[in-house]
């Protein structure tokens, strides 16, 4: 790591950023600050309202749009002053980090400070940064046209590839970091966890389509849909055919999210319990303890957030364990691999 050390932190500050505004996205999507701006000005609309003629020509803006006309008419100008400040942190941030990745990425390929294995990641690091950026916008103008909310489908990609992003990034930081091979490597270990993480950005696909759809807000008990039951009524009736339910209904949105979270859990069960009587690398060891502590507490966490119908700290908190969960199951399965 000596040789790297600059790079690893440069790679580990983007990951800090990344699970920053991840974080910040979150509280923006919990208290609808998303579409209070309404127009999109990449440099100096990092630059918010200075003055009341300012804000006056941001709210009348804010007014012409779907979000104010049919649900805000009620908002006077210091309501729109506090949905305004997430998003405008939220894209800032969003600026932040393409200057922090870029500019050290120049700086480290000028003076010869990466190798090859490296600037290609580093290449498809831009490439995913890049690409987020362009969800945003995608996903921000599609609740600007009729309806005063954003597609659950773009919301669900941007939020996904962010996971995606800080997944891949804290793996090259990983790389660097842990230069040599692993000693020990258990392949069928390996191709489980392998699976589990799929299986957990799975789980966070459906956890965002939740948050689209706002379905966190109903079937609000737990371990039952309601009452007395482990499927609600309405799971399968919302949508023709069957199937959309599970993608455009909200009951068969949170149907799907609520039983893959024990699938989840499951598998993180197996992967302890098969590694329990195994010699392994203290890092190894370490990992597959910490994976245990972090789905139990986001499991708690994801039954309480739910059973309290999504209060803002509480789903805050869901998205942060969400962040640690994949964290923890990327370095394990990279300590797990060659």
């Amino acid at each position: 790591m000596k040789d790297n050390k600059i790079v690893v932190y440069w790679l580990l500050a983007g990951c800090l950023l990344i699970f920053i505004m991840v974080l910040v996205g979150g509280i923006t999507r919990l208290t609808h600050s998303g579409l209070s701006i309404s127009n999109y000005k990449l440099i100096s609309g990092t630059i918010p309202p200075l003055n009341e003629l300012e804000w006056e020509q941001a709210f009348d803006l804010y007014k012409q749009y779907p979000e104010y006309q049919k649900i805000n008419t009620h908002f006077t100008i210091e309501d729109f002053k506090s949905i305004y400040f997430w998003e405008w942190l939220h894209r800032v941030i969003g600026r932040g980090i393409g200057l922090i990745f870029v500019l050290p990425f120049l700086y480290f390929l000028f003076k010869k400070k990466l190798t090859r294995p490296t600037i290609k990641k580093s290449v498809i690091l831009l490439f995913l940064g890049a690409f987020q950026g362009f969800l945003g916008w995608y996903m921000v103008k599609s609740g600007l046209v009729d309806r005063p909310d954003v597609s659950h489908y773009r919301l669900a990609g941007h939020l996904v590839i962010a996971f995606i992003t800080f997944a891949y990034t804290f793996w090259v930081a990983l790389d660097l970091i842990f230069p040599n091979r692993n000693k020990t490597v258990h392949t069928r270990i390996r191709n489980l966890i392998g699976i589990g993480l799929i299986i957990l950005v799975l789980q966070i696909v459906w956890g965002a389509l939740v948050a689209g759809l706002d379905a966190g807000f109903i079937h609000n008990h737990w371990p039952f849909m309601n009452e007395s039951k482990l499927m609600h009524e309405t799971v399968l009736i919302e949508q023709v055919p069957i199937w959309k339910n599970f993608i455009e209904g909200k009951s068969g949105v949170q149907f799907i999210h609520r039983y893959l979270a024990y699938v989840v859990v499951g598998f993180i069960l197996c992967i302890y319990n098969k590694t329990r009587f195994i010699p392994l690398s203290d890092n190894q060891r370490k990992g597959v303890n910490g994976l245990m502590a972090v789905v139990f507490i986001q499991f708690i966490l994801g039954v309480f957030t739910l059973i309290y119908s999504v209060p803002v700290l509480l789903g805050v908190l869901h998205q942060i364990f969400a962040f640690f969960l994949l964290g923890t199951m990327t370095f394990v399965l990279h300590r797990f691999s060659r």
